[in-house]
């Protein structure tokens, strides 16, 4: 019988090793067995602890959004605040979009990503909102905003959203955001 905390060091590897194969090479391209081989296991033991590639997937994305933290910023500053800090994790992390990608084609990643936006944005949404009972609608919006905008910056590379340099995409974004969160521009 394997010992728990041997179990927790082959569990940690595992996740380790699918969280750099998935950024590196995406849901699609990125197999059990390069997984297993990063992590220096058989991929029997990546089969054992979690089943598939999908569920596999959804236990390497536990992501935090790392939302900033809006008390004391001026009301009408929330949107470039927000649009600002969502343009620096999306270009600071490999991984997040990874699972941006995957969710277009996976349902276990698309659902990953509605409960990132769901449990990290809605709390945010709801601290601003004129109505705190709007919060999930006015998350989701946000996140239609926010993931849209990165598929087509990041993934699809669309030309005119690309070449947007950082300052005129948060220009562009943030009164949408901003009416997002507060019903003002």
């Amino acid at each position: 019988m394997t010992s728990p905390r041997r179990s927790d060091a082959t569990r940690a590897a595992i996740l380790a090793a699918a969280r750099e194969r998935f950024a590196a090479d995406g849901f699609e391209r990125a197999t059990i067995r390069a997984i297993a081989a990063d992590a220096r296991i058989d991929p029997s033991m990546v089969m054992r602890y979690y089943g598939n590639k999908e569920r596999l997937f959804a236990a390497a994305a536990e992501f935090d959004l790392r939302m900033p933290d809006l008390t004391g910023e001026p009301t009408d500053r929330l949107g470039t605040r927000l649009v600002s800090h969502f343009i620096n994790r999306w270009e600071g992390d490999e991984t997040l979009l990874a699972l941006l990608r995957a969710a277009v084609t996976q349902e276990a990643a698309a659902e990953r990503m509605r409960l990132l936006f769901a449990g990290q944005v809605g709390p945010l949404a709801a601290q601003v909102a004129p109505d705190p009972a709007e919060a999930p609608t006015r998350a989701g919006l946000i996140a239609s905003q926010m993931l849209g905008f990165a598929l087509c910056r990041f993934v699809l590379r669309l030309p005119p959203v690309v070449s947007l340099d950082r300052e005129a995409a948060i220009a562009w974004l943030a009164p949408t955001v901003q009416r997002y969160l507060t019903g003002t521009i």
